[in-house]
């Protein structure tokens, strides 16, 4: 869609580094903002200072959605990028009169934003009823865009930290360092440097 491929009135071209900062936490909301290439970690820190991983978001992923519901709200995570990113930033009034003037835009927009409810839900169900070894199965799949229209049997991903992993999952990073070393003797996985996903880590969650 063109309106997300460059900048142009109320929108601008980020280039940012690894470790750069798209927003942060408690920060007034004045824009969304869009991932053209790369890849953003969502974080949130508690009251007490400990700091947890809820996403990691690649191309074609919307971030700061709040700011839409009204103005002056403050950002309730902190978004990094993880790998070096080019994000679209959208101000607010320009993103509201696009939806309200752009009928195709708002179809998109609206789609995205349930199918990101309905990830947030599977993922609430995932920390209930399965596994540390499942649930790091199933975010290792998610990375990988795993059943996405065009998408490889196997996908190689930049590699990324046991530890961001474990907050990822709500375990600690032994259990995922075991399960990662169990997942690539079974053939599951590859990781020297960048990390491969096989289609056959579905077995992982398919198996009872």
């Amino acid at each position: 869609m063109e309106f997300l491929a460059k900048a142009g009135a109320g929108r601008t071209i980020l280039e940012l580094r690894k470790g750069d900062a798209v927003f942060t936490q408690g920060e007034v909301a004045t824009a969304i903002f869009y991932v053209q290439k790369g890849r953003v970690r969502i974080s949130v820190i508690s009251k007490t200072g400990k700091e947890a991983t809820v996403a990691l978001l690649g191309a074609g992923n919307f971030l700061g959605e709040e700011c839409i519901a009204a103005p002056n709200v403050q950002r309730v995570s902190t978004a990094t990028a993880l790998a070096e990113s080019t994000i679209l930033r959208i101000e607010r009034d320009e993103m509201i009169r696009v939806l309200h003037e752009e009928q195709a835009f708002s179809e998109v927009f609206v789609a995205y934003l349930l199918a990101r409810n309905a990830r947030t839900q599977e993922d609430l169900v995932d920390q209930l009823f399965n596994s540390s070894e499942k649930r790091l199965a199933r975010a290792l799949l998610l990375l990988a865009q795993f059943g996405k229209d065009g998408t490889a049997p196997e996908t190689v991903i930049p590699k990324i930290s046991q530890e961001v992993l474990a907050e990822m999952i709500g375990t600690t990073r032994s259990r995922v360092n075991f399960f990662m070393n169990r997942f690539r003797q079974m053939g599951f996985i590859d990781y020297n440097g960048k990390l491969t996903i096989h289609t056959s880590l579905l077995n992982v969650i398919l198996h009872d």
